[in-house]
């Protein structure tokens, strides 16, 4: 058995009769899986969660206190606005510029890339009012729609988990859409050393 009609057999046992044993084409349903949807996903963030006055006001102090040694934060988040922050949960409000597009027109992987560095940090700040959140071990980032200059986004970070060592956030992205979260952005993981 050659290592494509291997290949075939193993994908068959898993998918069923989906495979065409004949062929290198697979049926349109398995296709399925990895196509992506041109229909942003809408928001389903909770906003049932109180806002917690002490921890916001300790986010914003760590927040102004580390704006100033990250030249990179400079450029792209001088801007930027703390909304709520309560135990392990921070949200932000960006409205984009030019400096926050690429050669398109829309929000720049890396100016994602960098939010969900950014409010990852934040959430574990918010986990526990600490003041050192560690180093970046992994991060991930899934682009799903766009927004475009001009266009202001929010943007949350979750710590769902903080220990000894190491610390487990998501980030989700948002388009506003008449001063409410619309179609999600971009959402992203990020998993810090903290110890």
């Amino acid at each position: 058995m050659t290592a494509t009609a291997s290949a075939k057999s193993t994908a068959k046992r898993r998918l069923g009769s989906s495979i065409d044993s004949s062929s290198n084409i697979t049926t349109p349903h398995v296709l399925a899986h990895v196509t992506l949807s041109r229909t942003p996903i809408e928001s389903t963030m909770s906003t049932d969660i109180a806002n917690d006055p002490e921890i916001l006001a300790h986010v914003k102090k760590f927040w102004e206190g580390r704006k100033p040694s990250s030249p990179i934060y400079q450029f792209l988040l001088d801007d930027i606005k703390l909304t709520h922050a309560s135990k392990g949960l921070v949200r932000a409000r960006l409205a984009l510029t030019k400096n926050h597009v690429n050669t398109h027109g829309s929000i720049h992987g890396s100016v994602s890339a960098t939010l969900v560095d950014w409010v990852g940090g934040l959430a574990i700040a918010a986990w526990d009012n600490r003041t050192k959140t560690g180093v970046s071990t992994d991060i991930h980032i899934s682009y799903q729609s766009g927004a475009k200059d001009g266009d202001t986004i929010e943007i949350e970070g979750r710590a769902g988990k903080v220990g000894g060592s190491l610390a487990f956030t998501t980030a989700t992205i948002w388009k506003l859409v008449d001063d409410k979260p619309g179609p999600i952005v971009a959402t992203g993981s990020h998993t810090k050393y903290v110890k």
